[in-house]
């Protein structure tokens, strides 16, 4: 046996985390926050799709240092199961449909040049997007590309808006947030803010309607109360009546 043979050979290891930062600022992260939300609220009937962000994306087995992390991403047709990292081998040699990039002046030079290029010629992602929410830099702030014929080339806003061909959403800026809506239904997807907004105001409504169902239960116990005092009051009044006859 040759000492190769003897020698254990080590699994290779995937990193799952880099131990940096999720995103820029906190309007950054709510933004990567809320646009997956948006995102999975949109396909939320569709387990084909799998949506993430922040996760390693390996794109070259045997070798860990081949990876990007996009900050938002759609895969069309690779099943929505936990995954701890993305391996384009283990999805049948898929990368993402489309990216969305929370972009700053820190990472520009990235997400406009290495990711750029990445995202065009080795995963051949159909739509990339960046983001700057603080309006810093990117002008517009909200920017897409299509690929074309193997190249990206700039996405037309119509309106302020980007639509997507992947997603079949449009894509605004609304203040500081980045907003999808569906031009076919008309509806605009809510933010994670925007969400809490309705939640608390739709445990408002219960809470009203729960106090009115008591109110009235109350009432209506009341009013059998009031009709059996009644009732008791007339029998009596017929036993004085049958006793005076």
């Amino acid at each position: 046996m040759s000492t190769v043979d003897r020698k254990r050979v080590k699994p290779i290891h995937y990193p799952e985390s880099d131990g940096k930062p999720i995103a820029e600022t906190p309007i950054h992260y709510d933004n990567l926050a809320g646009l997956m939300q948006m995102l999975k609220d949109h396909y939320a009937g569709d387990p084909s799709v799998y949506i993430s962000g922040n996760m390693f994306l390996y794109f070259v087995e045997g070798d860990p240092k081949k990876s990007i992390s996009p900050d938002v991403f759609v895969t069309l047709g690779v099943g929505n199961r936990y995954r701890n990292i993305y391996c384009t081998w283990l999805e049948g040699g898929k990368g993402p449909d489309l990216v969305v990039e929370m972009t700053s002046p820190k990472t520009r030079r990235e997400d406009a040049g290495k990711k750029f290029l990445i995202y065009q010629d080795i995963l051949k992602v159909r739509e990339y997007f960046r983001y700057d929410p603080l309006d810093e830099y990117l002008k517009p702030p909200l920017q897409g590309h299509r690929l074309v014929e193997g190249r990206y080339v700039p996405i037309e806003a119509v309106v302020g808006r980007l639509h997507s061909e992947v997603t079949g959403l449009d894509f605004f800026r609304d203040g500081t947030d980045l907003k999808v809506s569906d031009p076919r239904t008309g509806k605009t997807y809510l933010t994670l803010a925007e969400s809490l907004v309705e939640q608390r105001r739709s445990r408002r409504l219960i809470e009203e309607q729960d106090r009115e169902i008591e109110a009235e239960r109350l009432r209506t116990e009341a009013m059998q109360a009031e009709v059996e005092r009644l009732r008791r009051e007339l029998d009596e009044l017929r036993k004085l009546r049958d006793l005076g006859s």
